[in-house]
């Protein structure tokens, strides 16, 4: 084991001691980029504070090399930033290097085609895989294996308003030459073979044909994809792949969407009766252990070429549930993710050939940590004071007076407590951690950990990056999305990509 595996293969509540990794020299077989969909530095915060305390550790924190991320998009036909990104372009950034507009699918901010670091992997030889709690249609891991101009083009049937962008005028552009760009995303995933494990949601998007394709190229297909003597399918007539239908997976090729939809965020999932058809569902670390053991198995069997696996692993969860600002299944997504993240990380420590990169696509929602006792703006009657007592040359014009008072109409009080009931509620959510006394609970005042949500939407915040392995240090910078596609490839090729 290598020193930094060693230093650093402590519980994640253990202390992170910043140990240097010593695997410069070491060859990179493999890599297995991590990225929690949605996923601040506050979330990263508030969930360590949550699970560990205070002064504990999440896995991925105990990585020993650790930057930043700028997530920015540019406007669709220019290289003009745009500032704050969507999962799509974002996802077409670290997979092909090439900034693009919101909603783009492996294409350029020219709508033109991009090859993706996950079909340059597959060319070269290596196994692949793409995991989600997402549908495996939606915009992030599709960015690996599929190519569309809208991200909305994911099937099962093709649309205008999904496929093809809108002109200034209202009207839709006209189809473009490549067909390809405008074919429905689960289509092209099912043909295309670019990952060889496939694991997460969205069987609604597939159709029989989609199975009957999958099938030809060698898949071992978990469930069912649908009746082919339906028009269409439904939950009655398709079969949703379970954990034990992962368990038993032995192909070399396998695909299990475990879900019509995304997959049961966790919290909900655990909720639930034992009987109700949600528990069969795996995490998001059985995916990621299940994935790594297919990808690895045939790494071993292929050794004398010397060629190892790309994989993909996303906490998509982390952005849906803070899209809804739902501070209490955000936090346990980003828990769920980073149980994944433990899963990788401990294969890493001993096969000693594995990059793994842990990060996200961008911020959602402006979550944060505030004072505990504290609360909003958007439940003050009034804004802060803007006056400056020791020095008035700093005020600002108009000034204003401070509220020091909530606004009753928008607070019934602390979100997850009494006032949860209550739609128009501001209020801060409040949650235990390992710091408390005894018998403190989540939503009362007495609670630690005092969160609250910014806008129901991504921010331009830039976002932790975490590594380990051979190049980990590479990462350890400020850096942008594109620069991850060119290091990536550099570590599984040797060589820097020659870009568009």
């Amino acid at each position: 084991m290598a020193l930094a595996g060693a230093l650093a293969a402590g519980t994640a509540g253990a202390a992170n001691s910043a140990p240097q990794n010593s695997d410069h020299d070491k060859e990179i077989r493999n890599v297995i980029y991590l990225l929690g969909d949605g996923m601040g530095r506050t979330h990263v915060t508030a969930a360590r504070d949550r699970f560990y305390g205070a002064g504990g550790k999440l896995t991925m924190e105990t990585l020993p090399f650790t930057g930043a991320v700028a997530t920015y998009a540019v406007e669709k036909g220019t290289a003009k930033p745009s500032l704050v990104t969507d999962s799509a372009s974002s996802a077409t950034a670290w997979s092909s290097g090439v900034k693009t507009y919101n909603a783009a699918i492996g294409v350029d901010s020219y709508e033109k085609k991009v090859a993706t670091l996950m079909e340059q992997a597959k060319a070269a030889g290596f196994a692949t895989g793409n995991v989600s709690t997402a549908e495996v249609t939606d915009a992030t891991p599709a960015a690996e294996f599929s190519h569309a101009l809208l991200r909305g083009c994911q099937g099962p049937v093709y649309s205008d308003a999904a496929c093809l962008p809108k002109k200034e005028d209202g009207t839709y552009e006209a189809a473009p030459a490549d067909k390809t760009l405008i074919t429905p995303i689960a289509e092209q995933i099912a043909r295309n073979g670019t990952a060889d494990v496939v694991f997460g949601g969205g069987l609604a998007r597939f159709e029989p044909d989609d199975q009957k394709a999958l099938q030809a190229q060698g898949y071992q297909v978990l469930g069912s994809f649908g009746d082919a003597a339906l028009p269409a399918q439904t939950a009655a007539s398709q079969k949703v792949a379970t954990k034990a239908d992962l368990d038993n997976a032995k192909g070399k090729k396998v695909i299990g969407l475990f879900n019509r939809g995304n997959l049961t965020v966790e919290q909900a999932k655990a909720a639930l009766p034992a009987d109700a058809p949600q528990k069969q569902e795996p995490s998001l670390a059985d995916m990621a252990r299940k994935s790594i053991a297919l990808l690895s198995d045939r790494k071993q069997q292929e050794r004398g070429k010397g060629k190892g696996f790309f994989l993909q692993i996303e906490g998509a969860q982390i952005d849906k549930r803070s899209h809804a600002n739902d501070a209490a299944q955000t936090l346990g997504e980003v828990k769920a993710f980073d149980d994944a993240v433990k899963a990788a990380y401990d294969f890493a420590k001993k096969d000693g050939h594995t990059l793994v990169i842990v990060t996200a696509d961008h911020e959602c929602a402006g979550f944060n940590i505030i004072e505990h006792g504290t609360y909003t703006n958007a439940e003050a009657v009034a804004p802060p004071a803007n006056t400056d007592a020791g020095n008035p040359a700093n005020n600002s014009t108009p000034s204003r007076a401070t509220s020091g008072a909530k606004d009753t109409t928008r607070s019934t009080g602390i979100l997850n407590g009494a006032g949860s009931g209550d739609v128009k509620n501001f209020a801060p959510a409040t949650f235990r951690t390992p710091d408390d006394a005894p018998g403190v609970k989540d939503g009362s005042p007495e609670a630690s950990l005092w969160l609250t949500y910014l806008s129901g939407n991504h921010t331009g915040a830039d976002v932790p990056i975490f590594a380990y392995g051979p190049n980990g240090s590479a990462f350890a910078a400020s850096q942008n999305n594109t620069e991850l596609h060119t290091k990536m490839y550099r570590s599984l090729f040797g060589r820097s990509p020659q870009h568009h």
